[in-house]
């Protein structure tokens, strides 16, 4: 699953964000970095994700 929010958060960056974090203020910043250009939505989508896990793994 984690392959599948990277893959997305690389090809439409706030899809990846959604699912991984839900809807909250750092999927609305994801959205307005994406309208910006796509390059900052992704570079922003793939560092939510992999501290999101990293942060999860820690917990548990």
């Amino acid at each position: 699953m984690k392959l599948t929010r990277l893959l997305l958060g690389l090809l439409i960056p706030p899809v990846g964000v959604f699912l991984e974090v839900g809807v909250g203020p750092t999927l609305f910043i994801n959205i307005l970095l994406t309208l910006l250009g796509w390059l900052p939505g992704s570079i922003h989508a793939v560092w939510v994700i992999a501290k999101h896990d990293e942060q999860f793994n820690r917990q548990y």
